[in-house]
């Protein structure tokens, strides 16, 4: 994977409220650490490292500049997204070296086409790899071509590019190939899927009847209310 050139500068303000400011400037808050070194608190444009993630993935390899004159290299360990506005909130950077060997998870997708009436079950997305730093793989490729109901797509079967090393369990498994329920299996189904949804419907009227009785029914009289009334009436 070829590296992305970014400028960074150093950040002062910490805490919440200096991560906010950061990200209002159009900044990502960032730290770099590693190698024994004291981690370096820094901003990154955040339109550039947005696209070099888009394009790279989560293991895009940065060569970044900071204001003070340091450059380095570094891969992503941590990143921190809002789920909302699908924006970067922080990013833990790993310094890294030339020739240095990291292992880091790399995502597996599935080739080809399984035999007809099967479904695909995902089981692991990602496997966790051995690699130069500079030669992170994007992604690695398992073959699912005429995969039968039955067929388990284990870590051994991933393809590994030249000096990639599997740093997992090989059987772990990555995708399982099973029969596709047929139209008579679905439809035996119904009937228990419509008895859940009743039974759902009529707790829930259940619920709603029993808090529009309790809202309905008079609160208790305290001991010297019933006294008072009961003179009263008296």
């Amino acid at each position: 994977m070829s590296e992305v050139k970014i400028s960074a500068e150093p950040r002062t303000e910490f805490g919440k409220g200096g991560a906010r400011r950061t990200r209002r400037a159009g900044k990502v808050p960032a730290v770099l650490y590693g190698h024994g070194e004291k981690p370096k608190h820094i901003a990154l444009p955040a339109r550039e490292f947005a696209a070099a993630i888009r394009k790279g993935g989560a293991n895009q390899l940065f060569a970044i500049e900071v204001s003070d004159g340091t450059q380095v290299l570094a891969l992503p360990k941590a990143i921190q997204r809002d789920p909302i506005r699908d924006t970067f909130e922080h990013v833990d950077l790993l310094l890294v070296r030339r020739g240095e060997k990291v292992t880091v998870d790399v995502p597996v997708q599935l080739t080809g086409e399984a035999a007809t009436d099967t479904l695909i079950v995902h089981d692991h997305d990602s496997l966790s790899v051995t690699a130069d730093a500079t030669k992170v793989p994007d992604h690695l490729e398992a073959s699912i071509e005429g995969a039968v109901a039955g067929v388990q797509i284990t870590a051994a079967d991933v393809e590994l590019p030249s000096g990639v090393e599997l740093a997992t369990d090989p059987e772990l498994p990555v995708a399982t190939v099973t029969a596709a329920p047929t139209a008579e299996q679905l439809e035996a189904t119904l009937p228990e899927v419509e008895e859940a949804a009743e039974e759902a419907e009529a707790e829930v009227g259940e619920v709603t009847e029993s808090s529009e009785g309790a809202e309905s029914a008079p609160a208790p009289a305290a001991e010297g209310e019933e006294s008072a009334q009961a003179k009263a009436e008296a």
